[in-house]
């Protein structure tokens, strides 16, 4: 059997793993456990940010053959596009100075003049006390100062500074700022500078990720949108919600907006309360008798059930638990539309339910895995190591499972908002859906269970044990089964499950699908969309698949080391 896992698990996990035990890196160990390390996106600390924008300055400075400060405000202007910039000088430099303030010469020429007068205090100053941008117009140090200071205080507008002169547009450049500035809003006016560069830019964003500092740039093209931080954040980088793969944006923007909105609020006091007969009010009966009596200032006494004034009410009606007359006036039919919008908001709220409180338990469990994954590297790694006498290396497979365990939450958790938009009138992919989801959630309920219930047992072990490689074989084949299980899910829903069209034709696919787990213990339920090429053939010269969990065994054994099932 450890000639069967070394074959068949080694390859991968030797190259997945070189730097696992990194816990800042968790999100990335994820997404490149998962999706084989092709990485679309590069994360970006501030120093990248700082350098990358100095390249860029420095390379348009140079091809055009202008200052750094001005290369800065041209890229400012042109949302830091290094070809838009070359386009639209080398199209028409004359249109783009005068569009982003750069004055060949100044507007105002001064020869030998000693002494100016302030355009902003007008008052008389020396050539020393005298400052001017491009365009020549003479203010005094402490005006530039305050004209300055105040726009930088103002928030990032300062980067579009101009000359004070309403009539004029030359730009002030980062030169004259830092000549004049204190350095409190020198280091404002940088980090201004620095966000710009990842808020203007269109191949680059900030992680959403409350306090995170870092960008992320994403290469152009790429089908993918998931992105994980290294502040081990998650996101789409599409919608910038948290990682909602195989869900599509428009899913995920009306789920959250649903969880948010007083829609169901509405629903829940249409279904579970009355309005006052008087006022109007809404009441809920939660206990008691059908003698309702409004809160003040109202104080209206009436039935719960006919909604009558309880004036005209007694032993005669039914007394205190009945009403004779709501019996009545209900076989005439005149409840019939209130007791129909009634049914129907209250079931139209358990659906919602029932999808809500699943989406946010998957949730809660992804948290408790990612605390147990850190758990794992930082302390548990060593002392299993220690206790087993086997290198650290060699446990690889244990945080292999948890972080299957981590993205599996994470995509069973969006299924769930899937599921609720999934219409009703389409029964046969509702019920593809429900059979795909249920598979995989069983398989990662069996994994969660090895990976936490079962490993105790050798954690808290004494000295090492000799069934220590059977845990390990029964756990890399799980996370290897339960990996297949949620392949086919996501490659399901992505394609919007095509393979079952909504008059309930399947494709060959999908019928292969459910012909293959026809022998699953759980009626009705097999293992998804299992790929004709994981039945129960040889897959290679020492293995062959198993039909019913697709569990790589070895050619010799007779009956699956996973589920017992036999060889057919």
């Amino acid at each position: 059997m450890d000639e069967c896992y070394n074959s068949v698990f080694n390859a991968y996990a030797v190259a997945c793993y070189s730097i696992f035990f990194l816990s800042d890196y968790i999100s990335l160990l994820i997404y490149g456990y998962l999706s084989g390390f092709q990485q679309n996106f590069t994360i970006l600390k501030e120093s990248d940010i700082q350098q990358r924008q100095e390249d860029d300055i420095n390379r348009v400075a140079a091809v055009l053959s202008i200052s750094r400060v001005s290369a800065s405000i041209v890229l400012r202007n042109y949302n830091w596009s290094v070809t838009k910039v070359h386009d639209a000088w080398f199209a028409d430099e004359d249109q783009v100075r005068k569009t982003v303030g750069l004055l060949e010469k100044p507007v105002v020429q001064h020869s030998n003049t000693r002494e100016f007068t302030c355009g902003i205090c007008f008052e008389t100053y020396p050539r020393a006390r005298i400052e001017t941008a491009s365009c020549g117009h003479p203010y005094c140090i402490s005006c530039w100062e305050g004209y300055i200071s105040t726009s930088i205080n103002d928030g990032p507008g300062c980067l579009m500074l101009r000359c004070p002169d309403p009539t004029c547009g030359a730009a002030v450049g980062q030169d004259m700022i830092n000549l004049l500035v204190s350095d409190e809003d020198k280091e404002k006016y940088a980090c201004y500078l620095r966000r710009s560069y990842i808020e203007d830019n269109k191949k680059t964003k900030w992680c959403p990720a409350p306090g995170c500092e870092y960008a992320v740039t994403r290469d152009a093209g790429s089908g993918n949108y998931d992105v994980s931080c290294l502040c081990s954040y998650s996101f789409c980088w599409n919608c910038i919600e948290e990682a909602h793969r195989p869900v599509d944006c428009g899913t995920v923007a009306k789920w959250i907006l649903k969880n948010s909105a007083e829609s169901e609020n509405m629903n829940w006091i249409l279904a579970n309360s009355k309005p006052c007969p008087k006022c109007k009010r809404p009441i809920e009966k939660n206990q008691g008798c059908m003698h309702m009596t409004c809160t003040p200032p109202c104080k209206y006494e009436f039935c719960w059930l006919c909604l009558g004034v309880w004036s005209d009410h007694g032993e005669r009606t039914g007394g205190f638990y009945a009403c004779n007359r709501y019996e009545t006036a209900k076989q005439e039919g005149v409840y019939d539309e209130t007791e129909r919008r009634r049914e129907m908001a209250k079931n139209s709220l358990e659906r919602y339910t029932h999808y809500y409180e699943r989406w946010a338990s998957n949730q809660s469990s992804r948290q408790k895995a990612l605390s147990d994954l850190h758990q794992m590297q930082t302390v548990n790694i060593g002392k299993l190591s220690d206790t087993q006498c086997q290198p650290e290396s060699q446990l690889k497979f244990i945080t292999e499972a948890w972080l299957q365990i981590v993205e599996c939450r994470r995509v069973l958790k969006w299924t769930y908002a899937y599921g609720y938009y999934l219409p009703d009138h389409e029964h046969a992919k509702k019920q593809f859906f429900e059979y795909l989801q249920g598979e995989a959630e069983s398989g990662l309920e069996r994994l969660h269970q090895c990976a936490e219930k079962e490993l105790q047992v050798f954690l808290n072990a004494e000295g090492p044990s000799i069934e220590f490689n059977d845990f390990r074989t029964k756990l890399a084949g799980l996370t290897s089964v339960t990996r297949n299980y949620f392949e086919n899910l996501v490659r399901a829903l992505e394609k919007g499950l095509s393979d079952v069209g909504s008059n309930g034709a399947n494709s060959s696919e999908a019928t292969s699908s459910k012909n293959a787990a026809g022998g699953s213990k759980r009626g009705g339920r097999g293992k998804g969309t299992i790929r004709a090429s994981m039945s129960s053939k040889t897959t290679s010269d020492n293995l062959w698949s198993c039909e019913h969990c697709t569990y790589a065994n070895a050619k010799s054994a007779t009956t699956c080391q996973m589920c017992n099932q036999q060889r057919r």
